[in-house]
Formats: structure tokens, C-alpha cells, sequence
């Protein structure tokens, strides 16, 4: 028979408890005031930085008196964050002790580390048998059996008609003298009698109970003193991206100021309400990261199998250090565990010397009543975070960090709010957007904002009311105090912009030889024109946004007003029911190499007649081409008496194929024949002879083009 595991454990620990074995929770000691503290020691947030990265610093403040410990619980993600960042501080004499919390080992770990193994839900056979040598008392119809459990075993039990079987479990338990079998179907309670072993089973439950809420870890601060005291306690924890919204409303004319309005969105997603605290936006990207602390690492181990030694043999020793080595060397042992004992002193004594001065600084030496708490200031001091801590940490502002402050703020757990950050006129010049990338036909309406509130404007949605109603909306970058930014909000119908008329041109500026290489200097020259018309009845500045081109210099004259490393921001004032155009003109210089050996006759011809390479560069390559050109003369010849000499070999080939087909020898064809074949043959050898005069002469022109531009160097 199996019983499930949670009816077999709720049991045993039911009957447990019914026989005074369970100890119940341990109650706050009315007498000791330190344990009294320690359940009413409250921490609450009092100071809150959201920063945009991602993360979050929360500070608690609170009072406690004695020994005492305060519990925070965080979610099981959060935990990694906590024992990276937490920051303590006893701030009246007092030190800061240990901090617990909940292990993360695996369940299984856990419940296998207890007496009592309750993986696996075990039956209660199961159970049984892990307690065998307990002393129990069973109860079993209406006998009540005490005794030491022996084991459990299984038997086959025939059942029915049929001669069905069965497997049942039998306890076998040791009552006095006697061994007695109990089937254990027949088993209605099992008391252990044994505390240690009920402990262990109820902390084995507590920990599969524990195990089910995964969400939530308690983390327990230890806070060692005398006397009513001030502690505090910050740590950094993932927190959701706090955002920012605005409202813009445009100036009615040209000159005047427009008004911004800003709201900040934060969310309060911790488990604890803000009451009053100091809430702080940062706008920044402090190095932030997650590191693994939470989960226990073990490092395996390797096995190591005992060594069995044979009988010994005698052993031989060589001589060793004289008692005068000894003795020096045990001093020098000595020295050094005086110096390091010197050094634990020193250590201490520095330590108490701190936590003495602190003392003597406080408001009424080491201890506080609450009335004195009440009225020192808290929020005038910055957390020392190391003065209770006995450790050595450097600190270094990273970046640079802009922050709103906002005081007083109450804000329930789970909850989310808008606060108003900025409230300021703003300096705003309305302007019309064109970009051919964006809208190829119109510019967009728009207005360059200059941050004229002093404060730092964190990027977000813009709505944009114009004349006393919605305009559109827009989204703003990130923009410090002086800066501008543009922004864009719907599409100027009444203004159309041809942007179709652009073109780019090449030609040769310049040339010069370098060691027979002739390098060109190329210009290509980029012409874009905007046609721009506008049929409204106001006048317009239009904003033209130019493309910026790697390695393209503007040449037209016209400065932009504002460059990215995108493009080019001209203003372009247009007149109400007027045209403008604006042209945009660029120029690519361009460096081109050729080997002179390399380019055939047409192409140095054509060098030579580009108008702006210089007349020594052309003279020079007049020369090349001279050379070049007496080389695709003789080149010409060389293969002219190389194809002669091939017609030649095909006729020769015709005739003696002839000659092979006559069978009189001495007869006039086959010599007529044979007598041509004989003018042939000294023609080919005449025009061999030409041909290697010509290979030679060929060959002595590229040595003679080759030497003069080896060294060829011409500007």
C-alpha cells in the first residue's frame, strides 16, 4: 500500500505535535529588551534614485535599540543585485553584523542534507524504513505499540477466489523482547518519540514548503549596540526605465517664447510604499551588471583512493641541517608570527580608535535616546556606508549624471505615477524640415527648440499644440542646457520642393609620373538643386537637409548652419507666395595610378591630348607612345612573317602529300614537284632570319621603354 507523501508527512507531524514534539516558533522575550527590538526594528524607504539605464538606489532609514535585526524581502532575481550593491550603516556607535538569507541550493539538495530524506515523495514504507532504530509508537486498531523500528519488509498476499495476490508492507518493530509484525494497512498513527528526528522532519517540510514560493526571499540585517540607535541601508536592484513626456505650446508670433511642459513617468514595482521620500530621476548610463552571487557554486572534487603500503623496509637517511640552521630557522618562524600578530593589533586598535572618535562625535556620545533621533538630520549627511563595515572600498564618479529632485513623494507599491519635472518658457523659432530621404515632395513642419530652462532635457514624446489645438507630435533627443534640437511634427502642405535635378561630372585636373607610373588627379564635380515653392500666405524658413557624402568638399560658397555626421542643415528663407532655389555643389578629387608599360597606344594618345596635364607629363608620354609605337610596328612585321611562314608550311605539307601518291619518282611531275618544294623551303629559312631580326628589335625596344621609365619622374 502507498500512501501519498503529503497525508503520510501531515501524519506524522500532526501527531507530532499532539505529543509535544514539534518545538512551536520561539516568542519575543518580554525580559530581553535586544530580542523584543530586533521583532520591531522597521526600516522604511526614505530615499529613491531611478536612473534611466535601468537600475535603481533605494536608501531605508529607521531606528533600533540593542541587538537587533530587520527583515527586507526581494524578489529570487533581485537577489544577485542585493549582494552586490548593499550598503550598511549603524550611525551611533553601533556595528553592522551578519546578513542572512535564504540559500538557493537545488530542493533536491536541501531535502537530502536532513536525517529524514523526503525526496521523491517517499511512501511511507519508504519513509520507515529510513527510520529504522527510531523509537516510535504505532497505533494500530486500538493497541498502542511502542517500540524501535527493525526495517519494513514486502510480502505476497493471496486475495479472492481466484487465488489473486497481492504485495503488501509489514513493519517489523521491536517492542521490549519481542518482535512484532504490523501490516501496515492496518497502521492508523506513527508518534515518533525521538525529537531530534521530528525536528529534522518538520525543518524538511518547512523547506519543501519554502521551496513553492520562489518569488519572494527574506533577507535578514543584524545591526550589534547599546542603546536607541540610527541605521540606515541602501542597495541597487533592477528597476523599470523611468520615461519623460512633454507638451509644447508654440509661440503665437515670431520673437516670442514658447512654453514646455515635462512630466516624468516613473513606476513603483518594489513591495514597499513610498512614503514622503526623496525621489531623484538621474539621466545617465552608470556600468551596471548582473553577476551570479546568489546561487551556491561547488567545484568538483577529484576522488583519491587510500594507498596501501606493503610491509616497510628499513630506511637509510642522509644527514640533515645542524642544531644551529634548526635554531635560526625556528626564529625566524617566530619573527614572523610576531609580525603578523603585531599587524592583527594594529588593525584593531585603529578600528577602535575610529568607532571611538565617531562615538565622541555623536550628538550625546555612543547611544540616543528616540527624542535626540527625532531631531538630528539625516537628510543634510551622505550614507557612510563603510563606517560600520570593518573594510577598505574607493569610489569613482562614472560619467556624467544629470538628476531632477523631487521631495516629499508617496507613491503605493505596484503603482505608477506622472510627476511634473519641468514647468519653463523655452526659446522657439518655427521653421519648415525637408530631407528627400523622408518626403520627397514636402517638408514637414517644424521648430528649432533651444533649451533655455537650465535643466537637461531627458529624450521623449513631444505633443505640440499650435494656435489652441493639437499640431501633431514629435520626439525630442536628449538635450543639455544652451543646446538645440529640431523637431518635426506634420507636413507642410502649401510648400512643395522639386528635389530631381542633381548630377555628377568627371574630368582629369592634373597629371605627373612617378618611376613610370602615371598618376591622374580626377574631379568630380556634384551639382543638386531644390525648387522650392511656397503658395501660403506666411513666410517660411526652410530647413534643407543635404546628405553629407564621405570625401565630398562643399564648394559653392554657402556655409550650412549646422552640420551632422549625416548631413548638411542650410536655412533657406522663402517669401509668402514666392519660389527660391537653392543649389548645393560638392567636389570629389579622385587619385588614379597607371603603369605606363601597361596602357596600349589609343589610351597614352588620349592622355596626351587631355588639356590639363602638363606639357612636360605629355612630352614624356609623347616619348613612351614613340617607343610604343615602334614596338606595335615591329610586333606588327614579326607576326606578318610569322603567318607567312605558316602558309608556307601548309602548302609544303599539300605538296608532299601529293608526291607520296606518284609512283614514278623520275617522271616531270614528282620533279616539278620536288623543285617547288625546294623554293619553299628557302624561302622559309629567308624569312626565319627576318622574323629573328624582328624579335630581336622588338625585344630591344621594350628594353629601351623599360629603362627610360624605370626612373621616370615628371610633375
Amino acid at each position: 500500500m502507498r500512501l501519498p507523501l503529503c497525508t503520510t508527512l501531515a501524519a506524522l507531524v500532526l501527531v507530532g505535535c499532539a505529543h509535544g514534539r514539534i518545538a512551536p516558533a520561539a516568542e519575543p522575550d518580554p525580559a530581553n529588551p535586544a530580542a523584543a527590538a530586533a521583532n520591531k526594528a522597521d526600516v522604511q524607504v526614505r530615499k529613491v534614485v531611478l536612473f534611466s539605464s535601468g537600475v535603481g538606489y533605494f536608501e531605508h532609514e529607521g531606528t533600533v535599540a540593542g541587538n537587533a535585526a530587520t527583515e527586507l524581502r526581494f524578489k529570487t532575481g533581485q537577489i544577485n543585485d542585493i549582494l552586490k550593491s548593499l550598503l550598511l550603516e549603524d550611525r551611533d556607535g553601533g556595528t553592522v553584523g551578519t546578513v542572512d538569507y535564504a540559500s538557493l541550493d537545488p530542493l533536491e539538495k536541501t531535502l537530502k542534507s536532513f536525517q529524514v530524506d523526503i525526496t521523491g515523495n517517499p511512501t511511507l514504507a519508504q519513509l520507515l524504513n529510513q527510520l529504522r532504530g527510531a523509537k516510535v509508537t504505532v497505533t494500530i486498531q486500538t493497541e498502542k505499540v511502542v517500540g524501535t523500528i527493525l526495517g519494513v519488509e514486502k510480502r505476497t498476499k493471496v486475495i479472492g477466489d481466484k487465488n489473486q495476490t497481492v504485495e503488501t508492507w509489514v513493519l517489523n518493530l521491536l517492542s521490549v523482547s519481542t518482535i512484532r509484525q504490523l501490516p501496515l494497512e492496518d497502521v492508523q498513527n506513527v508518534t515518533l518519540e525521538d525529537q531530534a528526528l521530528q525536528e529534522e522532519l518538520t525543518k524538511a517540510l518547512t523547506a519543501l514548503t519554502q521551496a513553492r514560493d520562489q518569488d519572494k526571499k527574506p533577507v535578514v540585517i543584524h545591526f550589534d549596540g547599546k542603546g536607541n540607535r540610527r541605521v540606515r541601508l541602501g542597495y541597487v536592484v533592477e528597476t523599470p526605465v523611468w520615461k519623460t513626456s512633454y507638451r509644447l505650446v508654440m509661440p503665437a508670433k515670431a520673437g516670442d517664447k514658447g512654453a514646455l511642459q515635462g512630466w516624468a513617468i516613473v513606476e513603483n514595482q518594489t513591495d514597499n510604499d513610498w512614503k514622503d521620500v526623496n525621489l531623484s530621476l538621474v539621466s545617465g548610463r552608470p556600468v551596471s551588471f548582473v553577476q551570479d552571487l546568489y546561487r551556491p557554486l561547488y567545484v568538483p572534487r577529484p576522488t583519491v583512493e587510500p594507498e596501501l603500503f606493503a610491509s616497510l623496509r628499513p630506511q637509510t637517511y642522509s644527514g640533515g641541517m645542524d642544531a644551529a640552521g634548526a635554531d635560526k630557522l625556528a626564529d625566524r618562524k617566530a619573527d614572523n608570527g610576531r609580525r603578523q600578530l603585531r599587524g592583527r593589533e594594529e588593525a584593531e586598535k585603529s578600528f577602535k580608535d575610529a568607532t571611538f572618535a565617531r562615538a565622541a562625535t555623536a550628538p550625546a556620545g555612543a547611544a540616543m535616546d528616540a527624542a535626540e533621533l527625532e531631531e538630528a538630520p539625516s537628510e543634510s549627511l551622505a550614507m557612510n556606508a563603510v563606517a560600520s563595515v570593518t573594510s577598505a572600498a574607493a569610489a569613482e564618479k562614472l560619467g556624467e549624471l544629470f538628476q531632477y529632485s523631487v521631495p516629499n513623494v508617496t507613491l503605493q507599491r505596484q503603482r505608477s505615477a506622472m510627476l511634473p519635472i519641468v514647468t519653463d518658457p523655452v526659446q522657439v523659432e518655427k521653421v519648415s524640415i525637408f530631407n528627400l530621404n523622408v518626403l520627397a515632395s514636402h517638408p514637414l513642419n517644424g521648430a528649432i527648440i533651444t533649451n533655455t530652462t537650465g535643466k537637461h532635457l531627458l529624450q521623449g514624446p513631444m505633443t505640440v499644440l499650435d494656435g489652441g489645438g493639437y499640431a501633431g507630435d514629435a520626439t525630442i533627443d536628449n538635450v543639455p542646457p544652451g543646446d538645440h534640437r529640431l523637431i518635426s511634427f506634420a507636413i507642410d502642405i502649401p510648400v512643395r520642393v522639386d528635389a530631381t535635378s542633381h548630377h555628377d561630372e568627371s574630368r582629369v585636373v592634373s597629371g605627373r609620373i612617378v618611376n613610370g607610373i602615371l598618376v591622374l588627379t580626377n574631379k568630380l564635380v556634384g551639382t543638386q538643386e531644390y525648387q522650392i515653392d511656397n503658395t501660403s500666405e506666411d513666410a517660411k524658413t526652410i530647413i534643407v537637409e543635404h546628405p553629407f557624402r564621405q570625401g565630398w568638399k562643399l564648394t559653392d560658397g554657402a556655409e550650412p548652419f549646422e552640420k551632422t555626421p549625416a548631413l548638411y542643415r542650410y536655412k533657406v528663407p522663402v517669401a509668402a507666395k514666392k519660389s527660391a532655389k537653392h543649389v548645393v555643389t560638392e567636389e570629389y578629387i579622385q587619385t588614379q595610378s597607371l603603369a605606363i608599360i601597361d596602357l596600349d597606344f589609343p589610351a597614352i594618345e588620349f592622355y596626351i591630348k587631355t588639356g590639363t596635364i602638363p606639357q612636360k607629363v605629355k612630352d614624356a608620354l609623347a616619348k613612351a607612345a614613340k617607343i610604343k609605337g615602334e614596338m606595335a610596328e615591329t610586333q606588327r612585321a614579326s607576326d606578318a612573317r610569322q603567318n607567312e611562314i605558316n602558309a608556307i608550311g601548309v602548302d609544303q605539307n599539300r605538296l608532299r602529300e601529293n608526291m607520296r601518291t606518284v609512283q614514278n619518282q623520275q617522271s616531270q611531275y614528282y620533279q616539278r614537284l620536288l623543285t617547288k618544294l625546294n623554293d619553299q623551303e628557302t624561302q622559309v629559312e629567308a624569312k626565319q632570319v627576318e622574323l629573328e631580326k624582328l624579335r630581336t628589335t622588338l625585344e630591344a625596344k621594350r628594353k629601351e621603354l623599360t629603362d627610360y621609365l624605370a626612373n621616370l619622374q615628371v610633375e
